[in-house]
């Protein structure tokens, strides 16, 4: 099994509490963790500003893809952030339970 973190953020807490809680309940992540951050970026020539909040959702390499789709048909933005991080390794236990929490039926 290859665990990965995929990171994304969203506007407010409604939307990220929205986010996290179909990932979890379609078991495409084991879990989605977030907190508000401030961020500082370029958008459409000009350099922007933003309180967001940022996920980070634990699933696996072979539901990535699935989850990045599911994440951009929820979001509200038009280009949501949506970086996959391969985990490289971890607590066995831990990622045994990623892998079983997602496990699709």
């Amino acid at each position: 099994m290859s665990a990965v973190l995929i990171l994304s953020t969203a506007p407010t807490r409604e939307e990220a509490t929205r986010i996290a809680e179909v990932l979890v309940a379609e078991k495409l992540a084991a879990c989605v963790q977030f907190s508000a951050i401030d961020s500082w970026y370029r958008w459409e020539g000009k350099v922007e500003q933003a309180a967001e909040i940022r996920l980070h959702i634990k699933t696996t390499e072979a539901l990535a893809d699935r989850v990045e789709q599911r994440i951009a048909a929820l979001h509200s933005y038009a280009v949501p952030e949506l970086i996959r991080v391969a985990v490289s390794g971890g607590g066995a236990p831990y990622l045994d339970w990623v892998e079983a929490a997602t496990a699709q039926d």
